[in-house]
């Protein structure tokens, strides 16, 4: 019994241990299970909570300064202005339709054109190199045909559309140019965009809405209903003319230069639009009794578009034909509010509503850069023959790559005829260095 005694303390002590070990593990288990439960409960109970504090946090590190930049004030400016030029070429066609009765449309897009060929075609003729009026038009009479054909046909086809349906379609359907020009620009000018992009569209497009819900509430639903498949057939055709137009003068412009456009513009816009003019509308012309009054008129509508043409490249090379198109939604608001003065219009509150609206859309739309190739003169101009390397959103050139050269001949030493050592002229490739983006 004596030597039994440790064994069974040894048991005993094994038995204690090991229960102890498992009340253990089992008030472990307990407090684990109450810390989940007590997590899901402060989850469901805070979800929203952190969701407001996450944003909140991002707002306060949030840096208004890199949206609102002097980039951005300088191109809503210059679009509000094309938009003003916009709106002083429908005031003074107002005036002439409803005053003095004139409705002659080509002969006030032949005007224009007329000034574009004596300004912009005649620097082009004194250019020199590849810049001159003549080897452009060796190798590309053919596309500036097709241009001018395009721009004239779309100034008279939306003008004609007011005979046939009513400016509430002419204002909607008048929208479908950004669509179009953002699938051409995809295609041509291989555009990708983002979804603030598209987001912001559909806002610009929201703001239009609210003005033709105005101009409903207001009984401005003016204009003819003899034909509305045909009015709104011609507005349709219009629009994919003008993107056409826009889309063109976007490439010109950022590959080669504005003036060309101009000048090529103003030299087949004339002749096609002088040909027309003659077709279409030489009874009107004989019937026009000229007074000062009209040939006021007729001289501010064509300052207006004058200057319109010869602003919309400047305004083009710096965002893209979407965002120009986008801040020329607002040309109707602007007229409807010289109406309110001039043609006694029924005011809106709707009006202010699509005006901001409109505006918070083109904002969002050029708070994010649409990613675009470079310039195919880019690499010439600039002397660099690293196609690695980028623009970034400043216009500064980065690259991720150090490039180097493949084959970099060094000094050399040769031995001529004489005995004489002549050192040979080291060629070397330019090498540019990683730059951060």
């Amino acid at each position: 019994m004596v030597n039994d005694s440790p064994k069974l303390v040894q048991t005993y002590s094994l038995k204690h241990c090991s229960q102890r070990h498992a009340d253990y593990r089992r008030s472990l288990q307990r407090t684990m299970t109450d810390i989940q439960q007590g997590k899901s409960s402060r989850m469901s109970l805070n979800q929203s909570q952190t969701l407001c504090g996450k944003v909140s946090r991002q707002l306060q590190h949030f840096k208004w300064r890199d949206i609102f930049t002097w980039q951005l004030l300088k191109t809503l400016l210059m679009g509000q202005g094309l938009s003003a030029l916009i709106c002083g070429t429908a005031v003074t066609s107002q005036f002439l339709a409803s005053d003095y009765h004139l409705d002659v449309p080509m002969l006030q897009s032949f005007i224009n054109y007329t000034l574009l060929f004596f300004t912009y075609t005649t620097v082009l003729l004194f250019r020199k190199g590849d810049g001159n009026i003549l080897q452009i038009l060796k190798t590309n009479w053919w596309k500036y045909i097709l241009l001018g054909l395009a721009d004239v046909e779309a100034n008279y086809t939306v003008v004609k559309a007011y005979q046939y349906t009513t400016l509430t379609s002419i204002q909607l359907l008048d929208c479908f140019i950004i669509p179009v020009i953002m699938i051409l620009s995809w295609f041509f000018l291989k555009a990708r965009y983002r979804i603030i992009h598209y987001v912001a569209v559909c806002v610009c497009l929201a703001g239009v809405g609210a003005m033709v819900g105005a101009d409903l509430l207001a009984g401005r639903d003016q204009g003819s209903t003899s034909n509305i498949l045909l009015g709104d057939g011609l507005v349709i055709l219009s629009a994919t003319l003008y993107a056409v137009s826009n889309v063109c003068q976007e490439y010109t412009v950022k590959n080669r230069s504005g003036v060309e456009f101009l000048g090529m513009l103003g030299l087949f816009g004339t002749l096609i639009s002088g040909i027309q003019l003659g077709v279409l509308e030489h009874a009107q012309l004989a019937r026009i009794q000229w007074t000062w009054q009209i040939a006021l008129l007729l001289s501010g509508f064509a300052l207006c578009m004058y200057t319109l043409y010869s602003c919309m490249p400047l305004v083009m090379k710096l965002t893209s034909a979407t965002a120009v198109n986008l801040s020329l939604l607002t040309a109707d608001l602007f007229s409807l509010f010289c109406g309110l003065f001039l043609f006694q219009y029924s005011f809106s509150g709707l009006y202010i509503v699509s005006l901001v609206v409109i505006m918070v859309g083109f904002i969002m739309f050029n708070t994010v850069p649409t990613p675009n190739p470079t310039p195919e003169s880019v690499g010439e101009e600039r002397g660099y023959e690293n196609q690695a390397a980028e623009f970034d959103e400043d216009g500064q050139v980065g690259s991720a790559i150090t490039v180097s050269c493949e084959h970099q001949e060094k000094d050399k030493e040769e031995t001529d005829s004489r005995g004489r050592t002549q050192t040979l002229e080291t060629r070397g490739c330019a090498c540019i260095s990683s730059a951060e983006l």
